[in-house]
């Protein structure tokens, strides 16, 4: 390898001209080495050779430009909203940008808050990503999915309560759970149910459809169901417990299991039996819930994981000529433990 030019007092930026003079190749063989090129047959000495002028210069390939050659970036767009992430969904989310780094794509999170679905998709558009897979509380539209193709997104994935056309949509019904909930509390012969609604920004998307569910299941066997808004605090856990026996309910399905242990310590504080008094169920089947006194009764829930999901994204991303798919991926069942 030659000597390598000499850096200017103000430490110039290293061009992909310089790492071909370092390493002695041409700059088309620079660009075909650091940007992964396989219809292009070089040795591995000059892709060594190559990666090690790189090094040493601190060159790095310039993203925006490469976009602009291939109409698209190798980034794949998480938008994100005001959605507090718990156990299960960070599990997922980290998971899936697992995935996504060894399919040799950046997962790039993008703050969505403030943006409706329509002005999103142009905001996300500006930066070509090569997909976008929405997983938060922004709605898109078929014109923004339109929007995005136009700008060089080869894939657009939903994951939520419904298809939305033009999209590859994994359709999540959350009415699922709160129905599995509710109808595990009347088997138990419960007839007065309480639904916890997170009173936290962005969980209506995910909360009112599990409210619906509730309803439906409970409407067969005449049932009462009671939306019980809580913030996630002791205040005001400790706030509700205390009007309880007021409100007359023998059950609960306290949204998750973060909010139905913060709810069951709040309830026990009070002085009120669970189960005796009111069962209490939650969701998510977290390894907490088993370790409380009582065993925290829970809804199981299947849904994609970060691994397959990364599979699509590069799977549509190969082939964008495949039409739009619609997946239904929520499961749900009841885990009795102690507390129901």
């Amino acid at each position: 390898m030659s000597q390598p030019p000499e850096q200017s007092a103000e430490r110039s930026v290293p061009t992909s001209a310089d790492v071909a003079r370092l390493a002695g190749v041409s700059r088309a063989t620079v660009s075909y080495v650091l940007n992964n090129t396989t219809a292009v047959r070089i040795s591995e000495p000059t892709r060594r050779r190559v990666r090690e002028a790189a090094e040493v210069l601190g060159y790095v390939p310039h993203a925006a430009a490469r976009s602009l050659r291939a109409g698209h970036t190798r980034m794949v767009l998480l938008p994100t909203a005001h959605v507090p992430a718990g156990p299960l969904y960070s599990r997922f989310f980290n998971e899936l940008q697992w995935a996504l780094r060894r399919l040799d794509y950046t997962a790039v999170q993008y703050g969505s808050l403030g943006l409706g679905g329509d002005e999103a998709a142009r905001a996300w558009a500006e930066l070509r990503p090569v997909a976008v897979v929405s997983l938060g509380e922004v709605a898109l539209t078929p014109h923004g999915v339109e929007v995005l193709k136009r700008s060089g997104a080869k894939a657009v994935i939903t994951l939520g309560p419904r298809p939305v056309e033009g999209a590859h949509s994994l359709v999540m019904d959350q009415s699922e759970i709160g129905a599995c909930a509710v109808a595990h509390l009347v088997e138990r012969g419960r007839r007065a149910i309480g639904v916890v609604m997170p009173e936290e920004p962005g969980m209506k998307i995910f909360c009112e459809p599990r409210l619906e569910g509730a309803r439906r299941a409970a409407a067969g066997d005449g049932a009462r169901v009671e939306p019980l808004p809580l913030a996630y605090d002791e205040n005001s856990a400790a706030a509700l417990a205390d009007r309880w026996r007021t409100i007359g309910l023998d059950g609960v399905y306290a949204y998750n299991d973060q909010y139905a242990m913060l709810l069951m310590r709040a309830l026990q504080d009070a002085g009120i039996g669970v189960p005796a008094e009111t069962a209490v169920v939650g969701a998510d089947d977290l390894l907490l819930g088993k370790l409380l006194r009582p065993r925290l009764s829970t809804v199981q829930i299947d849904m994609v994981t970060g691994q397959r999901l990364a599979e699509l994204v590069d799977r549509v991303v190969r082939d964008p000529g495949a039409g739009p798919v619609t997946q239904d991926l929520m499961g749900a069942r009841a885990l009795r433990r102690e507390s129901s």
